[in-house]
C-alpha cells in the first residue's frame, strides 16, 4: 500500500516511517524541507497549515496517517492553525483525491471543556475526522516515551537534575506511559485490519505511575538523591501565568492544566484490536536519559 505520512520527521513520525518501510509498505512523505529520509521514502514538499503540496502528495496515495502536532504555541503557530487547520487541509486533501483510508494522531485527554487549548483543538480535530465520510481510525496516546522523546529526555531529567526536586501538589495524578514503537506499531496494524475502521483507541502502557512515581522512578535510573520539595498547588496557580512572560517558560499554562487531569485510560479496546509488545518505561529509561546508547 501506497501510504501519505505528514509529519513524519518527528519523534513518532520517524518510528511510523521505520514501521512502514519493514512491513513493505511504500511511503511518501509530506515535508517543509527535505529532510534526511530514508532513500526508500518519496518526498514531497509541503505545509498542512497552508495546505501547499497536499492535493499533489495525495493524487498517489492509498491511505493517509496525519501526525502533524505541536505541543507548545509559537508565534508562528497556533493550536488552531496546526491542530484544526491543518487537519482540515488534509482531510480535504484525501476526499478530493479518493483516498479513502485516514489514520489520524490525537491525545489522550482531548476534549472540549478542559482549561487546555492543545486538547481542545485536538477534539476539534477529531471531529473533523469523524465527519469526513473517510474510512477513518483515531489514536489517542498518553505520554509516549522513547529515545528522544521531550518529556523524559528533556522535562522529568530536568526536574530531577535540579537542588531541589520540584513536585507539582501532592503528586497524585496518574499517567500510563506508552513506548513509541507500539504507538507506531499501531499505526501500521490498522491499516490491514477493517475492525478498526470509524473507532477511536486510547493507546496506553502496561503501567499506570502517578507523577510522583515517575519523579522517583526517573531519580534512582539517574542515580540521585536530591530532596523532592512538593509544590502547593496554589503556589503554582499563582506562578504558571508569571512564568509565561519568559521566552521559553518551563511550563506553560496548557501544560499545567493537562498535568492536573494526569493521562491514563482502560488499555481493554486497545488490546482487543492491536497485537502489541507494550514495552515498560524501565527497559527505556536508561537510554533516554543519556546513560546507555
Amino acid at each position: 500500500m501506497k501510504v501519505l505520512v505528514t509529519g513524519a520527521s518527528g519523534f513518532v513520525g520517524r518510528h511510523v516511517l521505520e514501521q512502514l518501510l519493514a512491513t513493505g509498505h511504500r511511503v511518501m512523505v509530506l515535508s517543509r524541507h527535505r529532510t534526511n529520509f530514508p532513500v526508500e521514502v518519496e518526498v514531497a514538499l509541503g505545509d498542512v497549515v497552508s495546505g501547499e503540496g497536499l492535493a499533489a502528495a495525495s493524487a498517489s496515495a492509498e491511505a493517509v496517517i496525519h501526525l502533524v502536532g505541536i505541543i507548545r504555541e509559537t508565534r508562528g503557530q497556533s493550536f488552531e492553525q496546526v491542530h484544526t487547520e491543518g487537519t482540515r487541509n488534509v482531510v480535504s486533501a484525501a476526499r478530493e483525491a479518493g483516498v479513502q483510508r485516514y489514520l489520524q494522531m490525537s491525545a489522550l485527554g482531548a476534549a472540549k471543556g478542559t482549561g487546555s487549548r492543545y486538547f481542545q483543538t485536538k477534539a476539534q480535530a477529531e471531529e473533523i475526522v469523524k465527519a469526513s465520510g473517510l474510512d477513518w481510525t483515531i489514536f489517542r496516546p498518553s505520554l509516549i516515551f522513547g529515545r528522544g522523546d521531550e518529556f523524559f529526555g528533556l522535562v522529568m531529567k530536568g526536574l530531577v537534575s535540579a537542588p531541589l526536586i520540584p513536585q507539582i501538589g501532592d503528586g497524585r495524578f496518574p499517567f500510563r506511559p506508552i513506548y513509541v514503537g507500539d504507538v507506531a506499531s499501531a499505526f501500521e496494524q490498522a491499516l490491514s485490519r477493517p475492525a478498526t475502521i470509524g473507532r477511536s483507541f486510547d493507546l496506553v502502557g502496561p503501567i499506570e505511575y502517578t507523577f510522583r512515581e515517575l519523579l522517583l522512578l526517573v531519580r534512582e535510573t539517574l542515580g540521585s538523591r536530591r530532596p523532592i520539595l512538593p509544590v502547593p498547588l496554589w503556589a503554582m496557580k499563582l506562578a504558571v501565568p508569571l512564568l509565561q512572560v519568559l521566552p521559553n517558560p518551563p511550563i506553560t499554562r496548557d501544560q499545567f492544566a493537562m498535568l492536573l487531569q494526569g493521562n491514563t485510560a482502560d488499555p481493554g479496546l486497545m488490546q482487543q484490536h492491536f497485537d502489541l509488545p507494550l514495552e515498560a518505561l524501565p527497559e527505556h529509561l536508561p537510554a533516554i536519559l543519556g546513560l546507555r546508547r
